[in-house]
């Protein structure tokens, strides 16, 4: 009942300090103004005690009481109702775009790097609710997936839509994969636009150069953050397919362009990141998370209740028995 209750002016309280010193003062004037008498017997005062007489110190009491409840409003309770109101003042569009080759498929991740890529990115899209985000994928080829978008249970679908198809064209084209998530933003009014750009190869297909492609995200004001996918040395990685579809793997040398994904970074303003292992990749993620905030805007709006109000007239109540009963049935004792 009174957990929202605050005081705007509890310095008042101190004069409460007072109350026990004037209760004080009332019992040793009470007693300092009592008359003594000895006599041999009280046998004929039996009966003479007015009730009346001892009950008039009610009169001091009202008066105490009135003067802490004139206090207590003084220093004016009241009930605070808090509600918040957010708003995002900074949208951020993204665009994620993966490669979706054969060699996504090597197990140097778990279960494979295709596999632990959509495990961190279904996470990033999660903290990512006040964001438009859409979906790229690439191989010798790129197309877009999910348009951006605020659903987030549409892209969350798609993601987990993404594996390894032979519809698309073999090889790595990292400059059609970024050049189509630049076409997917640089109609975008956000106030911030992003490309995550993750391959684990070199670009060894398609008809436009990932430099030209960069270009074009920095003519559009998009910045690219680009992750290179995979472990140092040898990894066990698709080399043939099998007569019933499957792929034989074997041990082979992971190359990534990291020098074409740093420049393409530089370029646009972005950051390049390699990521050798599942916690590194979920790093990285975290680490954008945290370098591309969405600025939101929180209000606080407060209703207050005044509750002084009934104290006051409470407190003058009791003040005006206190000056009836004193000017009529106390007038004797008083």
């Amino acid at each position: 009942m009174f957990e929202n209750i605050e005081f705007l002016n509890k310095e008042l309280f101190w004069f409460l300090l007072l109350l026990p010193i004037a209760i004080a003062w009332y019992v040793f004037k009470h007693n300092k103004q009592s008359a003594e008498l000895k006599i041999s017997s009280i046998e004929g005062f039996k009966g003479t005690s007015s009730f009346w007489s001892k009950f008039k110190h009610i009169l001091f009491a009202l008066r105490i009481l009135a003067l802490t409840l004139l206090t207590t409003a003084l220093a004016r309770p009241r009930t605070v109702d808090v509600s918040t109101k957010t708003k995002t003042t900074r949208g951020i569009d993204i665009v994620m775009a993966i490669d979706v080759s054969a060699s996504m498929l090597a197990k140097d991740l778990r279960p494979n790097r295709l596999e632990a890529l959509k495990e961190v990115a279904a996470d990033f899209i999660d903290g990512r609710p006040n964001d438009r985000i859409g979906l790229v994928e690439y191989a010798g080829e790129a197309y877009t997936k999910t348009p951006i978008t605020t659903d987030k249970s549409i892209v969350q679908r798609s993601l987990r839509d993404i594996k390894y198809n032979t519809i698309i064209e073999g090889g790595t084209a990292i400059g059609m994969g970024l050049a189509t998530s630049v076409n997917r933003l640089k109609d975008s009014r956000a106030k911030s636009k992003v490309i995550i750009l993750l391959t684990d190869g070199v670009n060894n297909s398609g008809f436009i150069d990932p430099k030209i492609a960069s270009e074009l995200a920095v003519e559009y004001g998009i910045k690219v953050y680009t992750i290179g996918l995979g472990t140092n040395g040898m990894a066990l990685s698709p080399s043939s397919i099998n007569a019933n579809g499957t792929f034989r793997y074997s041990r082979q040398q992971v190359e990534i362009d990291e020098k074409l994904l740093e420049e393409i970074a530089d370029a646009t303003g972005g950051q390049y990141f390699r990521a050798t292992d599942n916690e590194k990749l979920a790093e990285i993620y975290k680490e954008i998370n945290k370098l591309e905030k969405t600025e939101i805007q929180e209000k606080k709006y407060y209703n207050y209740d005044e509750k002084y109000r009934p104290l006051v007239l409470l407190g003058g109540l009791l003040l005006l028995v206190e000056i009836i009963l004193r000017n009529t049935i106390f007038r004797s004792f008083v």
